[in-house]
């Protein structure tokens, strides 16, 4: 990690509560500020409850293209950078931005290093109400998801599929700014969003990235002109690095596959990989492999959604998974998954035309899948399993979810309101919105 420096201007050191005010008087931040910002907070200098006000000024008030990229630079600064020249091929990233049920990445990770390319991925824990990949990971009674750089280029060179937690000096700014957005309000921010991701993405060394942007009621991105912002930002902020980026911009409106929790989210990857793909969720990693295997392989995507539907139904994708499991140390037998289970039942009869993943992704940070504080910890075993989707027919008392606990006092209530059944279905969005491979503004 680089040495912090202190910066001063016009010979007076830099005031971080001027910085915050100037944010808030929505003027733009120059790099120098930012450099400021981001060591002081590095080295503590800079308070949590200080970065929590610059946070929300910036939540509120926004940041320029010209602010982004430098945040970005500036935490670069401050990290090491993998090298992943020793590995041979195309080295292909993927990130989401989140969503509840979104377990995407414990799919497509083995799924693409399956179809031959190799899949380098660090991961984080869960954010607001969206779940983290490395949390559902810990999950599996023994996997170890703190792996040394070292230990992350090795596996990768072995068997092509790695997924770890950043290391501490791989982009610290972002780790420590990530924890203290999830528990202050200021998770849903493009430029905070951004920065974030692309400062990952860079600083693992990928050739190629693909982009998994989330829209709508249980995502942090609400609505499709943000998410094309987000996305032709990321691609930007991509283009300046030379690094070939690509978009999928995906429906959040619905929590994604059946399971919400993080040991609860594992049996469902299962499922996947072995071929269940008649689903949303494996709708959706067929989509986002195929791009990572067409970037990674140079061929068409015909080609390549080809390669990877084949190694689904045949097996080769789920032995990856386990291939990976066993080389993080983890038991694939042993997935902390809650004893007890309560039905929820229908209170009427008709077509379910809406399930509320907002509410349910808050219910399951209530039952203790997720954090209200940054020191939680997590229960890995509670989530919620929905037995019907959007346009199933239900009966007055058919079970339409169940919710798996450790502890009692959970308002069941608020589970049965996140349903909507009505006596006409309705007429859904597609899945996937849109993919960008190149800015459009």
């Amino acid at each position: 990690m680089k040495k912090l420096l202190k910066i001063k201007r016009k010979g007076t050191s830099m005031n971080i509560i001027e910085i915050i005010n100037k944010k808030r008087l929505k003027q733009e931040l120059s790099k120098e500020e930012l450099v400021y910002v981001i060591n002081g907070f590095l080295t503590n200098e800079i308070k949590d409850y200080q970065m929590s006000s610059l946070l929300m000024a910036i939540c509120i008030n926004g940041m320029t293209e010209a602010e982004t990229i430098n945040l970005t630079l500036t935490m670069l600064d401050n990290s090491d950078i993998l090298d992943l020249n020793q590995i041979d091929g195309i080295k292909v990233d993927k990130h989401s931005t989140g969503g509840v049920g979104d377990k995407t990445t414990l799919v497509v990770v083995p799924l693409v290093a399956s179809c031959g390319v190799k899949v380098a991925k660090m991961s984080g824990r869960g954010l607001g109400h969206t779940g983290g990949t490395i949390d559902k990971l810990e999950a599996i009674k023994g996997f170890n998801v703190n792996l040394s750089n070292e230990e992350f280029i090795k596996q990768v060179q072995r068997i092509g599929a790695v997924i770890t937690t950043t290391s501490h000096n791989l982009v610290p700014a972002d780790k420590k700014i990530y924890a203290l957005r999830d528990v202050t309000g200021t998770v849903s921010s493009i430029p905070l969003i951004a920065a974030s991701i692309m400062s990952k993405k860079i600083a693992t060394g990928a050739d190629k990235i693909v982009l998994d942007v989330k829209v709508g009621k249980g995502a942090l991105i609400n609505n499709k002109e943000e998410a094309q912002v987000l996305a032709n930002l990321m691609i930007k902020i991509g283009n300046y690095f030379k690094k070939e980026v690509v978009v999928v911009i995906s429906n959040m409106d619905y929590p994604l596959g059946n399971n919400i929790g993080n040991g609860l989210e594992i049996e469902e990857t299962i499922n996947i990989l072995k071929g269940n793909i008649d689903t949303d969720l494996g709708e959706l990693c067929i989509a986002l492999a195929t791009e990572m295997v067409s970037l990674g392989k140079s061929i068409t995507l015909e080609e390549a959604k080809q390669l990877v539907i084949n190694n689904l139904h045949s097996g080769c994708a789920f032995d990856k998974f386990k291939e990976m499991v066993t080389y993080q140390n983890g038991d694939i037998d042993d997935i902390n998954i809650a004893s007890q289970v309560i039905e929820i039942r229908s209170n009427n009869k008709g077509y379910i035309t809406n399930i509320d993943a907002l509410t349910l992704g808050k219910v399951c940070v209530d039952l203790g899948a997720g954090r209200k504080q940054k020191e939680d910890d997590i229960d890995y075993g509670v989530g919620i399993v929905l037995t019907k989707k959007i346009n199933d027919y239900v009966q007055i008392d058919d079970v339409i979810a169940k919710v798996y606990v450790n502890k009692l006092g959970i308002d069941l209530k608020k589970i049965l309101s996140a349903f909507t059944i009505e006596l006409q279905p309705i007429k859904k969005e597609p899945l996937i919105l849109a993919v960008l491979r190149k800015n459009m503004f």
